[in-house]
Parts: structure tokens; C-alpha cells; sequence
């Protein structure tokens, strides 16, 4: 498979681990749209959101178990937002299940 995160998840692309367990990994964004832009990915091969169903939604819990794990840890205790994009209009680059948290600032409402 010539999927981006999983080479990292693999090990064989470098990246800024921030967190790792047996279902997911975490990293930091090379282009950090806010002061902490982390990236959660599930360690099996899950396209977008729209695929995630019974046979690979362990994981997906998984993730959200631990991003409130990672925010503690990067002392977002003011607050944070959690994104996942999906599909070319919803601007995801990389086809595998990502989820961004952003903080360590005042966020703006709009979502542009």
C-alpha cells in the first residue's frame, strides 16, 4: 500500500511522535495551522469517515479515547478542536482516517 501515514505509523517516514498505542499513532503537522496541530491516525488502513463501520470502529473509539490523552498532555486545558476531513470537497489530503486537534490559542468560530 503507498499510503503516507501508514509509512509513518511503520516507521519507514520520519515523523514527531506525540503519542502511540496499539491502536493509533499521533504526531505533529509539518504545517501547524494553530501553536499545537496534532494528527491521530488509526493504525489499521481506514480510508475516510465514510468507510468506518463494524469491522473497523474499535479503532475509530480507540482514537477518542485517547485525544483527550494527548490534549492533557500538550496542556490544552482551555480547549481544543477536533477536525476530520472528508473527500476532495471536504479538502483531505492523505486517504487515511485522520483526525487534527488544534489549540493552544484562541480559535476562531468560522471554519473556512
Amino acid at each position: 500500500m503507498d499510503c503516507l501515514f501508514c509509512k509513518i505509523i511503520s516507521g519507514e517516514i520520519p515523523s514527531s511522535k506525540v503519542y502511540e498505542d496499539e491502536y493509533c499513532y499521533a504526531f505533529r503537522d509539518i504545517n501547524p495551522q494553530a501553536p499545537v496541530h496534532i494528527l491521530v491516525v488509526p493504525k489499521c488502513h481506514i480510508e475516510s469517515a465514510d468507510v468506518i463501520c463494524g469491522g473497523n470502529s474499535l479503532y475509530v473509539a480507540k482514537v477518542f479515547e485517547a485525544i483527550p490523552k494527548i490534549a492533557a498532555s500538550e496542556s490544552l486545558s482551555e480547549g481544543y478542536r477536533v477536525i476530520t476531513n472528508i473527500g476532495k470537497h471536504g479538502c483531505q489530503s492523505v486517504k487515511h482516517l485522520h483526525f487534527h486537534i488544534l489549540g493552544g490559542k484562541q480559535l476562531s468560530e468560522k471554519m473556512d
